[in-house]
């Protein structure tokens, strides 16, 4: 089962409000993404704490709607998403 982009985007910003974020469906086949994500909630953390909380912010949904995803993560202040 595929999930699309925007649902994707839409639970990782009800998680981490003012995030931002650039997603890419790699394979067009809704099912495999690349996602950079920039949020002020990830200063201090580890980038495996960072990518934990975005993994949070998907709900189990990893492995089942959502086959493979890429995951870049930055606090805000360092990087800036390119949109």
């Amino acid at each position: 089962m595929a999930m699309k982009a925007e649902d994707i985007v839409r639970l990782i910003q009800d998680a981490l409000p003012n995030a931002q974020i650039k997603i890419q469906d790699t394979m067009g086949d809704q099912d495999h993404y690349m996602i950079e994500v920039g949020s002020k909630a990830f200063q201090g953390k580890t980038k495996v704490q960072q990518h934990q909380m975005v993994y949070q912010a998907l709900g189990g949904r990893m492995g089942c709607e959502l086959h493979a995803l890429s995951v870049k993560t930055y606090p805000s202040q360092d990087h800036q998403v390119e949109k």
